[in-house]
């Protein structure tokens, strides 16, 4: 009986052995010879000579939520278990080019390699992969660039006394806690004043933290750069820090039409960190100037005119040559037409932009930037939509016209993919009636 059972443990053995299964590493390596791998440079110069390419993160979404994808128009994120089921709707042709990447290139082959069996013809592999990407200093999209802080990133000195927090490139979400857009502050010699309420009371405060790392000096007025959300629901917190809330004068009509949907719809994107947060209204208005009453720092708060809303606000300080632009400027990202834009009160406001000469524009979005910078990212897209509009309407079309209006030389913008559909059909149903 002995005998019997070592003969069948060695038979068993023996088979196991023989069947043993192919590892991971052997069919990643076997999977690397039957497929393209690109580089980031190669990558790069696809999106420029191929801009139809695909390009799909297969990392999961808790990933790519928590680091970031490619800074790129064409990422989308399709999970390496789900690209067999998803990739007919997001990739409906067969011949589209396609790069997949993941983190460290382990699932990415794999991917590439099921989209080639499915019968995509032009599949490669970016192997480097987002690390790799991230390392490089290319651009990325991600939640939160300090996850220590409500704000997107942390405060930074422009010239003296003055400092902003640039907020995300991107809608406001949850992850970036409504911080996309630019708050800054100025240290006079008696008191600080900050530009731009806040997006709710933990981004106000988070903000205030940045302020007492610099001075100990009171925050006495907050700007309101418009009636939008993420200027206006940090105010809850400024108040209760005894600042005195400064506005355009329209701001306050705009806010009481529009308080309870912008309540309702940054609940729902803010959830939790929306605690504290709701409107409060501005202590004292002005129309066209307003100079700023602290010491050892002249603060000139301007209203250039209607453009992108009719209460949008800039702040100039004549003697850095220094203007916060409030969203009466962009840059590297696609402004949004609102219900209320006005895109050739834009045109013709402009020049008193120019007129100034600043030196340093910190903008609505988008880094600390230059007059030409902003010129191209601001009025490049304003001047070609008034022409493709006027065009639209000249030619009898319809609101179905406006939609094919061609934007893709703007592509590469940051948020592109949620506003330029979006923004042809607004400026349509605007100029349709008031040009």
């Amino acid at each position: 009986m002995k005998s019997y059972l070592y003969a069948a443990s060695l038979l068993l053995s023996n088979l196991s052995y023989a069947q043993a299964p192919v590892t991971g590493e052997a069919m990643l390596a076997k999977v690397n010879e039957q497929i393209t791998n690109v580089t980031a440079e190669q990558l790069q110069q696809q999106i420029i000579d191929q801009p139809d390419t695909v390009i799909i993160d297969v990392r999961t979404q808790f990933e790519v939520n928590l680091l970031g994808t490619l800074g790129v128009y064409q990422n989308i994120n399709i999970p390496r278990g789900w690209i067999e089921f998803d990739i007919a709707e997001a990739v409906p042709s067969l011949d589209t080019p396609i790069v997949v990447y993941c983190g460290t290139n382990v699932r990415s082959p794999m991917a590439a390699k099921t989209l080639m069996d499915m019968g995509y013809t032009k599949v490669s592999n970016y192997a480097g992969g987002y690390f790799e990407w991230q390392e490089m200093g290319l651009d990325v999209n991600v939640g939160t660039l300090d996850a220590t802080s409500f704000l997107y990133q942390r405060a930074e000195k422009v010239v003296d006394g003055v400092y902003t927090a640039i907020g995300a490139l991107a809608p406001s979400t949850y992850q970036n806690s409504g911080h996309n857009n630019n708050l800054s502050f100025i240290v006079a010699d008696d008191a600080v004043v900050v530009f731009n309420g806040g997006g709710s009371y933990l981004l106000a405060k988070a903000m205030h933290e940045e302020i007492k790392q610099v001075t100990d000096l009171p925050v006495k007025h907050v700007i309101y750069e418009n009636a939008q959300g993420h200027a206006v629901f940090g105010g809850s917190y400024w108040k209760e820090q005894g600042a005195e809330i400064i506005a355009h004068e329209n701001t306050v009509e705009i806010l009481h039409e529009t308080e309870e949907r912008m309540v309702d719809r940054a609940k729902r994107s803010l959830r939790d960190k929306f605690f504290g947060s709701y409107v409060v209204y501005p202590d004292r208005t002005f129309t066209d100037e307003y100079v700023v009453p602290v010491k050892g720092k002249q603060i000139v708060l301007k209203h250039f005119g209607h453009a992108h809303s009719p209460d949008d606000m800039q702040l100039w300080l004549p003697e850095d040559k220094l203007l916060i632009s409030g969203d009466f400027a962009f840059n590297v990202r696609m402004l949004p037409v609102l219900e209320h834009t006005d895109m050739l009160a834009w045109q013709e406001n402009w020049p008193q932009l120019v007129e100034l000469d600043p030196l340093i524009i910190i903008p609505g979005h988008g880094g600390v930037t230059d007059l030409d910078t902003v010129t191209h990212y601001t009025m490049g897209y304003v001047n070609y939509m008034v022409d493709e509009v006027m065009a639209v309407l000249d030619d009898g079309g319809t609101l179905t016209d406006a939609y094919k209006i061609d934007q893709s030389a703007f592509r590469q913008w940051k948020t592109y993919r949620e506003l330029a559909l979006r923004n042809a059909a607004e400026l349509y149903k605007i100029a349709e009636f008031e040009w």
